[in-house]
């Protein structure tokens, strides 16, 4: 049977296997949230498409994201991951990833889970929106999370994240997951 999906979820498998199974489904688990925040942060000025392609040589080069291990990364690990065609090597990212990484830990420390963290910024549900690139919401976020000094987490890269994640529900009218 064919469905229909938000405009930009195909034709490649890949997409429509991300838009079906992923997008938009409320996420609870911190390891999974880190996960989204490092290949969100990534993708600033790249297409999605790019990073999903990559995304299982991100998991092997960021130790299927364990927020301890990328936290610790030293400079042997960050010429390693320079030197990886099977990522995206920008310097910056890559220590932003590490920068962020630590941050997520001691925002874990405070809140009990970065889950309660990011969650607490609607009480736990989910914001049906219209097709935007950032929020008030989106803004509120990058905001603090730029104060507590995490880079690459501008409040359009927060918007696409609070989208991957589930805080913002984003399917198109037209889309059967509306």
């Amino acid at each position: 049977m064919n469905k229909n999906r938000c405009s930009w979820a195909g034709p490649e498998e890949i997409y429509i296997r991300y838009h079906d199974e992923e997008w938009g489904v409320a996420t609870h688990d911190d390891r999974e949230l880190f996960e989204m925040l490092v290949l969100e942060s990534f993708q600033a000025g790249l297409s999605w498409i790019t990073i999903l392609k990559k995304r299982e040589n991100f998991k092997k080069a960021f130790d299927n994201f364990d927020v301890v291990k990328v936290a610790n990364y030293d400079d042997k690990k960050v010429n390693e991951l320079r030197e990886n065609a099977g990522i995206i090597r920008h310097k910056g990212k890559i220590a932003s990833a590490i920068n962020n990484a630590q941050i997520f830990i001691e925002i874990q420390k405070e809140f009990g889970s970065f889950d309660e963290y990011i969650w607490g910024f609607t009480d736990g549900e989910t914001i049906k929106a219209e097709y935007l690139t950032e929020s008030d919401l989106s803004k509120e976020i990058s905001k603090d999370l730029k104060k507590r000094g995490m880079k690459f987490v501008g409040p359009t890269i927060i918007y696409s994240y609070l989208e991957s994640i589930g805080i913002i529900d984003n399917h198109q009218k037209e889309c059967y997951k509306f």
